[in-house]
Parts: structure tokens; C-alpha cells; sequence
């Protein structure tokens, strides 16, 4: 059931949730926390309502769906409730805020706060540039962004490793849940042996790569090379070299990876891209500091993204093979004066085939 209030305030909006539960029961009150949602007044925000529901049922809660819309237009507050089939296992209260009151969400999220129950927000897409001293993040026990849905992901990530605070967390943390259990499990197979080296490669602009380089850093206390796949989307591939031979996890097609160790068979493992409505779920299992997350986010300054492409380094190695090196022989010598125009040409069609 959906019921609209245009042009309503916050306190008709909680009357109307009272009314609905002494009139017929529509909703319980066994909620465990409220989720305070900030997003834009758009399209997508349907699609973050969906995710929130799918991870009540886990999680039964009461969601605050705070959407800004125009900052110019006349202040104005539309209210919708929705309980029952349209909200999961919760109850949903949709805030579209307009003109001045675009600037006062976390004025109208207060009245409408369950009473001693933690708060998470969540920013699905852009966040603030300290989570912590946002208005909503200060009324927030844990709060959670995705650096992956932000305009520059890198700069995104960056920004939250150095504003973290305990019970900060990101989307592109939690989708290497996966690959860290994978890893991990791998390592911990005979021969117990020392990583000297380790790759991870993936989208040039993947901040759930970057997390899980850094995390390798942190765990195996070495520098990691984070190269960019010349395919794939997300993290593809990551090797870690050892003395008895290369441990490597692969993913070429988003779906399923292929493990392969030095002695034992190749085995494929499930590592499908996780939605979002599964990542918020597994982030509201845990309301205290995740410091796995922070050590990642303090290992960032350890990952080597000086090589641009995963191709870069056999690139750079064919330029020492023997055919190149004659052509480099050829170009050197064709520039003696005792050479002769026309031995001068099969010099330079060798370094043009070499390039």
C-alpha cells in the first residue's frame, strides 16, 4: 500500500504511520534499525528503494528515503509512505525535499527516527566529502558509500581514506568479499610458503581493485602492482608469485574465476558481480568499526600503479629480445656516414616492424 502526502510536514507524516498501525495492524514494530537513505529525486531512485527492500527482509528496519530535488523551486515537503507488499519486511517513508528545505534532511529524518534503534545512512551515489560531518553522517552509527557509483571513483576512494572514521564503510569493499575468501582459502593450502610478489589487474578505474590491492599490501606487508586489464570488467586477474610457482585467480568474464595453484588442478569458483541490494545487506550485519576495511584504506599509499597496462610489462620485455635488438643495431648503423642511402631503408623498416 502506498499512501502520498503532498505538501505535508513531518509530523502528519508520523501521525499518518501511527494511524496506520493502530487502524489495521499494516506494520509491526519489531524494526532492528533505521535506514536513512540520501539520494537525488530521479529515476534511480526506485531502484535504490528496491535494494533497501531486498535487504529488510534480512534486516527488518524502517527506511527514510531522503531525495532532494530542486534547490530553486519553493520550499516544499511530499511525503509517501509505503507499508506492506510495496516495502519488503519494513516500513518506507519517502522524503522529496524542495527549495531551502533541500539543505534540512537531517531536520526532517529526526522526527521520524524509530526510538532506541541504531541509524545507518547510506549515500548510494555521491557522498559527502566527510561522511562523518555530514549532518545525516552525525546522526549515523555506521555509514555507508560506493566510491564505484561516484562521478571519479579513484578520487572518490581517495577522499575516504582520509576522512575515515570508525563505522565508515563502501560498497566497493564489500563486493570483494568473494575474492578475499578465495584468496585466502588458497593460501592456506600446502606449501605453506612465503608471497614475494603479488598483481592484482583490473578496470583502470575500479576502486574495488584498488581496495583489494591494498588489502593484499596490508595482509601480505609487500608493495602490489595494480595494473589496468587490457578486458573485463572489475577486478580480472590477480597472481600471487611464490617460490614453488604462481598462485592466479581469473575472471574473464565477470561470472566465474579460475583458480590455478602450482600441483593441483584448476578449479572454477563462483565470483559473479554482486548487486547492490546484496552488499547493503551484508553491510547491515555489522554496525561496529570494520578495521580490515581501514588497514585496506591505509595501504592504499602501497600499491604500484606506475604500469599503465597489464600488457605494458610484456611489452617491455619484447624490446630486449634478440630481433629487437638487432634492429636497434641496424638504426644505430645507419646513421655512419659510410653507409649508403639505400642500406639505410631496410634499418628503418626493421625499427618501424620492432615498434
Amino acid at each position: 500500500m502506498i499512501i502520498d502526502l503532498p505538501a505535508t510536514t513531518t509530523s502528519q507524516v508520523n501521525s499518518k504511520l501511527v494511524h496506520l498501525r493502530e487502524q489495521g495492524g499494516v506494520n509491526t514494530i519489531g524494526r532492528v534499525l533505521t535506514l536513512v537513505i540520501v539520494t537525488d529525486d530521479g529515476e534511480r531512485t526506485e531502484e535504490v528503494i528496491d535494494a533497501a527492500n531486498h535487504a529488510s527482509r534480512e534486516h527488518p528496519c524502517r527506511e527514510i528515503v531522503v531525495a532532494l530535488g530542486a534547490k530553486k523551486a519553493a520550499p516544499r515537503l511530499d511525503a509517501q509512505i509505503r507499508v506492506g507488499g510495496d516495502a519488503g519486511a519494513s516500513e518506507v517513508v519517502v522524503l522529496r525535499l524542495y527549495g531551502a528545505l533541500a539543505n534540512e534532511g537531517a531536520s526532517c529524518v529526526v522526527p521520524l527516527l524509530l526510538p532506541d534503534a541504531p541509524v545507518v545512512a547510506w549515500w548510494p551515489f555521491e557522498a559527502p566529502a566527510v561522511p562523518a560531518k555530514d549532518p545525516i553522517g552525525m546522526l549515523a552509527t555506521r555509514r555507508i558509500t560506493d566510491a564505484a557509483a561516484s562521478r571519479n571513483p579513484t578520487k572518490a576512494l581517495e577522499a575516504r581514506a582520509k576522512s575515515y572514521v570508525d563505522g565508515d564503510t563502501d560498497l566497493a569493499w564489500t563486493r570483494l568479499t568473494l575474492w578475499r575468501a578465495v584468496l585466502a582459502s588458497a593460501l592456506d593450502l600446502p606449501p605453506y610458503e612465503r608471497v614475494t610478489a603479488a598483481t592484482v589487474s583490473g578496470e583502470g578505474d575500479s576502486p574495488s581493485a584498488d581496495l583489494l590491492a591494498a588489502w593484499l599490501a596490508a595482509r601480505l606487508r609487500l608493495p602490489v602492482r595494480r595494473l589496468k586489464a587490457p578486458s573485463g570488467e572489475g577486478i580480472v586477474t590477480v597472481e600471487l608469485e611464490r617460490r614453488s610457482g604462481t598462485v592466479e585467480l581469473h575472471r574473464p568474464d565477470g561470472t566465474v574465476g579460475e583458480l590455478t595453484q602450482p600441483g593441483q588442478p584448476t578449479r572454477r569458483v563462483a565470483l559473479q558481480r554482486r548487486p547492490v541490494r546484496d552488499c547493503i545487506a551484508e553491510e547491515l550485519r555489522r554496525l561496529d568499526a570494520d578495521e580490515i576495511y581501514e588497514a585496506a584504506l591505509k595501504a592504499l599509499g602501497k600499491v604500484d600503479r606506475r604500469a599503465r597496462s597489464a600488457g605494458a610489462p610484456k611489452a617491455a620485455a619484447a624490446s630486449k629480445t634478440p630481433a629487437a635488438k638487432s634492429s636497434a643495431a641496424k638504426t644505430s648503423s645507419s646513421k655512419s656516414p659510410a653507409k649508403s642511402s639505400s642500406a639505410k631503408a631496410p634499418a628503418k623498416a626493421a625499427a618501424k616492424a620492432s615498434s
